[in-house]
């Protein structure tokens, strides 16, 4: 039998809702770092980061209606109190609605890479949302990124590499749900590892 995915108003943050920059104290109930993650599938990253780090605020974006479903679902089923999920967008909400300042991670694992050059303008990875990633970090804010997508990760690193001025390269360190071998422990990841694909990884914090 289909599991039957429930929608908890505690988790989900609806566009409609939002009406100009977000007050995140306001919509966690509490004042604490922001992490934000880009490309939230069904959650396994986001469980487990807000697992092991509760003083931390996490907001994950989700595009696809039948992943975000199931991220709210697997979320509010966990009854985790620091974590929100919203359909949307994400370079329209970063522009519109993620105030200056206000994120202290941006966490990007296996964006879409749009693989055939007529679709590359479709990518995530662009100058305009650059701009808007460094406007929304918080001093010492870092970006993590993580694909399977060669070229495309060589953009990314062109792209990020670029702004020498105000980003500085760090080291990528697993995250909470990584297993041996993994970097963040992703459904994506487990699969393409399974397939032995390579990994490329990077990070880089707001100088």
């Amino acid at each position: 039998m289909a599991r039957v995915l429930k929608e908890y108003s505690s988790v989900v943050l609806k566009p409609e809702d939002l009406d100009g920059k977000t007050d995140f104290a306001k919509i966690f109930g509490r004042c604490s770092p922001i992490h934000i993650e880009i490309g939230t599938g069904k959650a396994t990253f986001l469980l487990n980061q807000a697992l092991a780090k509760p003083d931390v605020n996490f907001l994950g974006i989700e595009r696809a209606r039948k992943y975000c479903r199931y991220a709210i679902d697997r979320i509010g089923r966990r009854g985790l109190t620091n974590v929100r999920v919203i359909r949307t967008d994400a370079a329209d909400f970063l522009a519109g609605f993620v105030p200056d300042s206000s994120v202290e991670c941006f966490h990007i694992y296996f964006p879409d890479p749009w693989p055939k050059k007529r679709h590359h303008k479709r990518r995530f990875f662009k100058s305009a949302n650059i701009e808007n990633l460094l406007r929304c970090l918080t001093r010492g804010g870092s970006i993590k990124v993580a694909t399977d997508h060669a070229e495309y990760f060589q953009q990314i690193q062109k792209l990020l590499t670029s702004q020498s001025d105000r980003l500085e390269r760090i080291e990528f360190f697993p995250t909470a749900g990584a297993d041996t071998g993994e970097w963040v422990g992703s459904n994506f990841e487990k699969k393409y590892i399974k397939e032995n694909r390579p990994i490329f990884c990077l990070a880089v914090a707001k100088k």
